[in-house]
Formats: structure tokens, sequence, C-alpha cells
């Protein structure tokens, strides 16, 4: 590839998920952006999100294929703080989404308050927020992760600390 040469300034972000089931997919995306879809028919909704300049597009998996949510590792949503990361937890919990991994700081890679869940068609969904320095400064010797949410770290992870 010419490395003079470089896209265009992107107005718009699309993607394009096929869903194994489009009412639930649709209920939980208009709880996620906290929006409604612009459109919707029995084949797709079309979420339109102007503040991500995003254009999300959920189809019907007419063609019966499995779908390979493996592939697609997952998508990612910046919000601005940590107590939105603990909001989202709570969102979440409320729609049924299955959590993969609770609210926490992590510091090995790039340090970040994250929440992991699944969407109705078992996408995986990242919501994130970067530290600041004065949280950067916290960070702990042994740089294991720091749970937001009272109670929710995984036993496993509880009875390793333990013994």
């Amino acid at each position: 590839m010419n490395a003079a040469a470089s896209f265009p300034q992107a107005q718009e972000f699309h993607v394009s998920l096929r869903v194994t089931d489009l009412a639930a997919s649709t209920a939980f995306y208009t709880a996620f952006f906290t929006a409604p879809p612009k459109d919707t028919t029995a084949r797709y909704s079309t979420f339109l999100i102007p503040h991500l300049h995003l254009n999300l597009v959920l189809l019907v998996n007419d063609g019966q294929q499995p779908l390979d949510t493996y592939s697609l590792y997952h998508l990612g949503l910046g919000v601005a703080d940590k107590s939105q990361v603990i909001a989202a937890y709570h969102a979440a919990l409320s729609m049924g989404a299955p959590i993969v991994k609770p609210p926490r700081t992590t510091w090995r890679g790039t340090p970040l308050h994250e929440l992991w869940l699944r969407d109705p068609s078992g996408y995986l969904i990242e919501v994130y927020a970067r530290l600041t320095a004065d949280e950067l400064a916290q960070m702990p010797a042994d740089q294991e992760p720091c749970f937001l949410v009272p109670g929710t770290r995984p036993a496993a992870e509880r009875h390793a600390r333990i013994t």
C-alpha cells in the first residue's frame, strides 16, 4: 500500500451484526445506547448514535448458520469514568445481560476500569473508562485487579487470595 495514500476522514462508523433474536437484540441495544432504533422491520433494526458517530445494524440470521461470536472478539464502549462503568454493570444486571467479568480496575496492559458482558446473541461487549493520573498512582504493587462492586470478585479468586 502506498504510504502517502490515506483514507478520508470518517464521518460515521458502520457495523452490521447478525443476531439470533432480533427483538431481544433490539431491546438490548435500545437499553444499552439509551436510544431507540431509527428503523425497525421484521428483518433488521438500525441504530444511529450521533455522539459515537455509529451506525449499527442488527440483521436477522435468516441463513440459519451458526453465529460465529468468536471471530469478532468484542465491541467496546468507552465511558467517562469509573462511576459510569459501575452504572453500566447495574443496567446490564437489570436487563438480564450475562456478566462475563464484573466491574474492576485492571492494571496490566492498558490500565482501565472495565466491565465485560454478552449481548443476546453472545457477542462480547466491553464497557471501559481510562484511568485518571490520580487513579494510576493508586496501582497496587501486585497489579491484581481491584473489583469495583462489593461481592463481585469471583469465588475462585476470593479463595485463591485467602490461601
